[in-house]
C-alpha cells in the first residue's frame, strides 16, 4: 500500500506553469474528481484538443526530469515494483489501483506514468487496461491469455489455474488471465470463456442454471426465482420449462439433465427403468427406483404401472414390459 500521494503530487506541481498545473490537474482527476478530456478541456480554455495535448506533453516532460533524485517518488517506485514481481511484473489497472492506493487512485497513476520502469498498456478490444514492469511481461501475457483460451476452448469447461499446467504460481496465472476480456471467472473461482452462460450468465434460463449448480440439488422454481436478483417467478417458470437442461421431477421441483434426471412422465421413468434392467421387477423395486427420478406419490407410481397398456404382471406377481413394447 502506498500512502500520502495527494501531497507528493501537490509538491511535483508546484513546479508547473499554472495552465500546466490545470490541465494535468483535470486530465488525472487528483482528489477523486472525474478525469477530463483533451475536448472538454480544450473547449474550456478555446484552444484545440491538440493544444491541450501538447501542454499536458510539455509539463509532462519537465515532471519526468524532475523526480530523479525525489527519495519520497524511488520509495514509490520500489512499492510499485515489489508487487508488479509477486505477479509476474503484469497487473490489470483496475486492481493495481484498487489495491495500492485505494482513495488516490489517480495520483498513482499519474506517478506511474512518469517512470520508464513502468510501462502502460491501454484497453483494447481483447484486453482491459494493464500495466507492467519490463517489455517481456507484455509479451508472457499474450502468450499466456492465448494458450489458455485455446485450452479452454478445448477442455469446454471452466478450470483452475492449476489445471492450465503453465508452470507458472498460481497468483501470476489469475493475474495473467485477468486482464483478457475474453475469460472470466465463474462464482467459484474458476476461469473460462466470457461468451459460457457459467461464466458470464445474461439470460434467465443460464442464471437458473448457475443456481442449481451452486445448491447442488432441484429445486422448486419459486426459490429459483428467489435466488435470482429482480427474477419473476412466471419467467424463470417458463424458462424451465423451454430449456432441455432442466428436468420436472414433481411438484414443480426442478433439477438439471446433467445429474442424469431424464425428460418425461412418470409412465416414461418406469418403461427406462425395465428396459434397463432387462428383468421383471417388483413393485418396491420399482418404486424404489422411479423415486430416484421423481418427486411423486407411491400412488402416483402405482397407477402408472396399472396402464395394461404398457406393463404385465407375470406369475410370480412382478411387473415388465408388454412383449411389443421395446
Amino acid at each position: 500500500m502506498v500512502n500520502q500521494l495527494s501531497s507528493i503530487v501537490q509538491k511535483l506541481m508546484n513546479n508547473l506553469k499554472e495552465k500546466e498545473k490545470i490541465v494535468i490537474s483535470r486530465r488525472f482527476g487528483f482528489g477523486g474528481k472525474e478525469r477530463e478530456t483533451l475536448e472538454k478541456i480544450g473547449k474550456d480554455f478555446g484552444v484545440s484538443r491538440e493544444r491541450i495535448r501538447q501542454i499536458q506533453e510539455v509539463a509532462m516532460n519537465k515532471l519526468k526530469s524532475q523526480i530523479k533524485d525525489n527519495e519520497e517518488i524511488k520509495e514509490i517506485f520500489q512499492k510499485v515494483a515489489d508487487y508488479l514481481g509477486k505477479f509476474g511484473d503484469a497487473r490489470k489497472e483496475e486492481t493495481l489501483l484498487e489495491e495500492l492506493a485505494q482513495k488516490e487512485k489517480n495520483e498513482l497513476l499519474f506517478l506511474m506514468q512518469l517512470s520508464p520502469e513502468f510501462k502502460r498498456f491501454p484497453e483494447d478490444k481483447e484486453f482491459w487496461s494493464f500495466w507492467t514492469k519490463g517489455k517481456k511481461a507484455e509479451e508472457k501475457v499474450r502468450e499466456i491469455i492465448n494458450k489458455a483460451i485455446s485450452i479452454l476452448k478445448e477442455k469446454k469447461k471452466p478450470l483452475s489455474p492449476e489445471e492450465f499446467n503453465f508452470s507458472l504460481p498460481k497468483e501470476v496465472i489469475e493475474s495473467y488471465l485477468e486482464i483478457s476480456k475474453n475469460i472470466g471467472k465463474t462464482k467459484n473461482g474458476l476461469f473460462g470463456l466470457m461468451s459460457w452462460p457459467e461464466v458470464n450468465p445474461k439470460r434467465i434460463k443460464d442464471k437458473a442454471y448457475l443456481v442449481l449448480k451452486e445448491i447442488a440439488q432441484p429445486l422448486h422454481f419459486k426459490k429459483i426465482a428467489e435466488l435470482i436478483p429482480g427474477a419473476n417467478t412466471h419467467t424463470v417458470h417458463n424458462e424451465l420449462i423451454k430449456d432441455p437442461r432442466f428436468v420436472l421431477i414433481g411438484r414443480g421441483i426442478y433439477a438439471l439433465a446433467e445429474w442424469g434426471y431424464i425428460p418425461g412422465q412418470v409412465k416414461d421413468i418406469i418403461l427406462k427403468v425395465l428396459k434397463e434392467e432387462g428383468r421383471p421387477l417388483t413393485k418396491e423395486e420399482i418404486i424404489e427406483k422411479v423415486l430416484k427420478q421423481r418427486v411423486v406419490k407411491k400412488t402416483t407410481i402405482l397407477m402408472n404401472l396399472n396402464d395394461s397398456k404398457y406393463f404385465i404382471r407375470d406369475e410370480a406377481g412382478k411387473y415388465k414390459l408388454r412383449t411389443e413394447i421395446t
